[in-house]
């Protein structure tokens, strides 16, 4: 598992295995959101198998899957709302935490300074300089 920081809360992170979610625990997270749709994965790691494990564990499951070609206002608005309503460490994922990154950059439009917002996807390898219009 790869755990990519981008706030004090806020990790992203490429696909995450029901197995790993104890650990999660452990390092305080408390709500995981899916950013990948169930058609990329197999059944194993469809969203209704990763909330079963994230809930048996204690965490809160979000279902928040974001086509990369087609990301609407509704995934931003939601995952601005997981993340604001969480009460510990948040980890989004997807394929490779791209997804998650932008949107957690879309979510965080406003409340922090854009050159911010950029500098730390790019901290954690994910690169948004591109996408400073649209944040």
């Amino acid at each position: 598992m790869d755990l990519r920081q981008l706030s004090d809360s806020h990790f992203v992170a490429g696909q995450i295995d029901p197995a790993d979610m104890a650990a999660l625990v452990e390092t305080g997270v408390t709500t995981i959101i899916c950013n990948r749709p169930d058609h990329e994965v197999p059944p194993s790691h469809q969203a209704a198998a990763m909330q079963d494990a994230a809930e048996a564990a204690g965490l809160v499951f979000v279902f928040n899957p974001v086509n990369g070609a087609a990301m609407t206002m509704d995934n931003v608005e939601e995952q601005a709302d997981a993340l604001d309503s969480a009460e510990g460490k948040v980890v989004a994922y997807c394929a490779s935490g791209m997804r998650s990154a932008v949107m957690w950059a879309f979510a965080q439009a406003g409340q922090m300074e854009t050159s911010d917002i950029i500098d730390a996807a790019e901290a954690a390898g994910y690169p948004l300089a591109g996408m400073r219009g649209q944040i």
